[in-house]
């Protein structure tokens, strides 16, 4: 696949979209390093896979869910090689009939699309419309993996600076959630 690991953020801004330069600039406005893989477009676990292998970090699915009625939006995080259980999940946050979230909501609270979700849409969530809900077993590693709003870029960060100086800055807490392997 030849697949290289860079340290930061691109040379060039060709080609990139601003949404993925945003990224970028948070990262370095907070202090944190990353490293990043550029790529075809990721969109499935599988393409995942052999990015992971080169990252050397944690690649978590990102689910995008919502309550039956569109009033309340998740991001989820879990493990890649987790089974989500809608009714697991359901219990633990007290939300009947968990869904996948609609495209439109996704793009409109996290300027992200199918294939490219992660928690770093968070950043453009600032009405804080989007609840993030963590699989514990995410933290238990040191290094996380996530598109920087795009899927044809991954990073490498470390766990402890995403949930802690990342999400300080973007204004958002997580709910830890435990979902059976």
């Amino acid at each position: 696949m030849g697949l290289v690991l860079f340290n930061g953020r691109p040379e060039s801004t060709a080609g990139r979209l601003e949404k993925e330069m945003r990224v970028y600039d948070l990262l370095d406005r907070l202090g944190m390093e990353y490293y990043r893989i550029d790529h075809a477009p990721a969109m499935n676990m599988e393409v995942c896979r052999d990015i992971d292998e080169v990252l050397g970090a944690l690649i978590c699915k990102n689910l995008f869910l919502c309550n039956r009625q569109k009033t309340q939006f998740y991001l989820l995080m879990i493990p890649g090689d987790k089974t989500f259980h809608t009714k697991e999940l359901s219990a633990q946050i007290g939300s009947a009939r968990l869904s996948f979230g609609d495209e439109e909501f996704m793009e409109k609270f996290l300027d992200i699309t199918p294939g490219a979700v992660s928690i770093m849409g968070l950043m453009n969530d600032v009405d804080n419309r989007v609840k993030l809900l963590v699989d514990e077993d995410v933290l238990k590693e040191e290094f996380l993996g996530c598109h920087p709003c795009v899927n044809t870029s991954s990073l490498k960060l470390y766990t402890k600076d995403v949930f802690g100086c990342f999400l300080k800055a973007v204004h958002h807490d997580m709910t830890l959630v435990h979902l059976s392997a």
